[in-house]
C-alpha cells in the first residue's frame, strides 16, 4: 500500500498519462480532457433552453465518470491517504512566498488562500473565483485547457495545441511573477 500513497517517480507518472491518449483514441475515438465536462454538466442542468448545449451529452458521459474519478482520486489521496512527507518546496520560493504575505509550509497550497477560513476573506474569495472563471473563460475560448491541449493536442501534433501551450506557459509566467505579487500585496 505504500508505494501507492507515495509520490510516484515522472519516469513512472508521466508515461502512465502519456499512454493515457493512444488508449483512449484506440477504444472510441475519446480525447483526453476535462474542461468540456462542464459544458456536458450545463446540458444536463439547461437542456432546451440554450442552443449551445443542444447536443448528446449522453455520447460524453464517460467525460463526466473520469470527472467523478479525478474527484474521488483527489479526495482519497488528500483526505484518506495523504503523503506524511510533503514535497520539500525551493528555498527560493520559500522567501518568494514569504515576501507576498504567505506562509510558507512545506506544501503546495498556502492556508491563506486555500483553506476554509480563507473563504470568509472577501478578497480571497473574490481572488478564487475571479481566477476560477478567467481559468473557465480562456479554456473555452482557447478551445481546451492545458490538459487537452498539451496531452491531446501535442501528441497529434496539433498546431493550435502547440500555440495554445506556448500561450498557457507565458501566462503562467507573467502571472506568477507580476500578476500574482501586485494583487497580494
Amino acid at each position: 500500500m505504500s508505494w501507492l500513497v507515495q509520490p510516484w517517480p515522472w519516469y513512472v507518472a508521466g508515461p502512465l498519462i502519456g499512454l493515457t491518449v493512444p488508449l483512449l483514441l484506440l477504444l472510441g475515438n475519446r480525447r483526453f480532457g476535462i474542461s468540456s465536462s462542464l459544458r456536458h454538466l450545463c446540458a444536463i442542468a439547461v437542456r432546451g433552453r440554450v442552443p449551445f448545449f443542444h447536443y448528446d451529452w449522453r455520447a460524453e458521459a464517460w467525460s463526466l465518470a473520469f470527472v467523478l474519478g479525478v474527484v474521488i482520486g483527489g479526495f482519497l489521496a488528500g483526505v484518506v491517504w495523504p503523503n506524511s512527507h510533503p514535497p520539500q518546496i525551493n528555498p527560493q520560493v520559500t522567501a518568494e512566498l514569504q515576501r507576498m504575505g504567505l506562509e510558507a509550509t512545506q506544501a503546495y497550497m498556502p492556508p491563506e488562500l486555500f483553506s476554509l477560513a480563507s473563504l470568509l476573506n472577501p478578497k480571497t474569495l473574490l481572488l478564487l473565483l475571479g481566477g476560477g472563471f478567467l481559468i473557465g473563460f480562456g479554456s473555452r475560448w482557447a478551445g481546451g485547457c492545458t490538459s487537452g491541449h498539451a496531452i491531446t493536442g501535442l501528441s497529434a501534433l496539433q498546431l493550435p495545441s502547440l500555440i495554445a501551450v506556448i500561450g498557457f506557459f507565458i501566462g503562467g509566467l507573467v502571472s506568477a511573477h507580476w500578476l500574482l505579487p501586485l494583487i497580494l500585496r
